[in-house]
């Protein structure tokens, strides 16, 4: 593999190596970032290894600026506390978000909606659903408290919907308790408000919310789909008209260090 800045030709990655380049693309330099196993792990290791270097990650089992030199295969794993400035728990990590202090969190979800509501709690009716999920963990409290959230999710019409069946993390706009009147994050959450969703990066394309409406909208497309495939592959009215052309891929360089150094041993990576 060239090891230089050369944007890599179709062919020559994958789609897990553009997802986690596009992530580690929304990390700014001296940024405090919550991330979760897997992807989101990949994309910050990358980022501090390249256009980030000063980013501090916190993993949700308790460590707090650490420098792994090995990829860990969990938030859980022993090698996330190496070289960190505090290996804790759950009780330290979650007040830091209660605290204001994280900058960017990585989630997933089952489901995502127009204005970026997720559900990861259950499909169906909340007390007779069709499929029960694993539910929420800390998913709404890190979007809650985060300033900026980029979900990673799979692109499948199913899944990007007109309104979630649950609203396990709450997006631009909620229903207010306990009329059930929609009305703005910001105006829910008051003094607390802080940012909310940002992106959604998906094997497809690169989504964000326009500022005053809250509405997801086409930011940029992965090479080889079109505005119109993505748009046919959510349930909703999509604004494609904003589209700023394709996801620029990853260089030689990032994909060198993402197999080579970030993850050698194949964790994610296989």
């Amino acid at each position: 593999m060239l090891n230089n800045h050369q944007e890599a030709r179709i062919g020559d990655f994958k789609v897990i190596d553009l997802l986690a380049v596009a992530g580690a693309r929304e990390v700014r330099d001296g940024e405090v970032v919550f991330a979760g196993t897997g992807l989101p792990m990949l994309a910050v290791t990358l980022a501090q290894k390249t256009t980030a270097p000063h980013a501090s990650i916190i993993y949700e089992a308790g460590s707090m600026d650490g420098r792994p030199a090995h990829l860990p295969a969990s938030v859980g794993d022993a090698r996330c506390e190496y070289q960190a400035s505090c290996a804790s728990g759950l009780f330290d990590v979650f007040g830091q978000l209660q605290r204001g202090v994280v900058d960017l969190a990585f989630l997933g979800g089952a489901e995502i909606d127009k204005y970026g509501n997720v559900n990861t709690t259950c499909i169906g009716d909340y007390f007779s659903p069709k499929v029960r999920f694993t539910g929420s963990g800390g998913n709404p409290d890190i979007n809650s408290l985060a300033r900026r959230t980029v979900f990673i999710m799979v692109q499948e019409k199913r899944r990007f919907k007109e309104q979630v069946d649950y609203v396990t993390s709450p997006g631009w706009r909620v229903k207010k308790f306990p009329g059930g009147e929609w009305i703005s994050r910001q105006e829910a959450f008051g003094s607390v408000f802080r940012g909310g969703p940002y992106a959604v990066i998906t094997n497809m394309a690169v989504f964000r919310f326009d500022e005053k409406t809250g509405l997801m909208y086409l930011d940029t497309v992965h090479p080889g789909f079109t505005p119109e495939d993505v748009r046919q592959n959510v349930s909703f009215d999509l604004d494609i008209s904003r589209c700023r052309g394709t996801t620029k891929p990853p260089t030689y360089h990032e994909l060198h260090l993402l197999y080579n150094v970030i993850d050698p041993e194949g964790l994610f990576l296989a």
